[in-house]
């Protein structure tokens, strides 16, 4: 986790190719207590990141917004890798990730299996770069298991039936 003292490493919580195993609750949870310690903290889901990065080129808010990002403690980009990347995304990615690099955390959640991700971003040598700052100083955590949200259901399978 981010702080003074710390290591400032980051996580990647990667799951099934399904969703509701748990990555984003842990995800927020985490956030949730690195706010309590006193840290900053910022949910974002990392297809919507990339859209706001894109009009914020547009509308002059780029700079301020990398700013703000690079500064935050800690960086949660839930849903990475779920469509494929763009030039300009690819080249926003880097540089936010290079801004954070080493002095903050940042906290990825994704479907895809990180040995996966070289080619999902494309261009080689942008890749590289991009996981040079996220994977090499990062923790990995592997989660399996059932859907989240079919165990925790109001309904039984009774009262779904009816």
């Amino acid at each position: 986790m981010p702080g003074k003292g710390s290591e400032r490493i980051n996580l990647i919580l990667q799951g099934p190719a399904r969703p509701d195993v748990g990555k984003t609750w842990i995800a927020c949870a985490l956030a949730h207590q690195a706010c309590r310690l006193g840290y900053t903290a910022l949910y974002l889901r990392t297809p919507r990141l990339l859209e706001d990065l894109a009009l914020a080129h547009g509308d002059g808010r780029y700079p301020k917004l990398m700013r703000s990002l690079s500064r935050t403690d800690l960086v949660i980009l839930d849903d990475w890798a779920l469509a494929p990347l763009t030039g300009p995304g690819r080249r926003d990615l880097l540089e936010l990730l290079d801004d954070r690099h080493p002095g903050r955390s940042t906290l990825v959640t994704s479907q895809l299996p990180v040995e996966a991700w070289h080619e999902h971003i494309g261009e080689p040598t942008l890749a590289d770069a991009i996981l040079d700052r996220l994977v090499h100083n990062a923790y990995r955590i592997q989660l399996q298991g059932d859907s989240m949200r079919k165990h925790h259901s109001a309904l039984t399978p009774k009262a779904a039936a009816e």
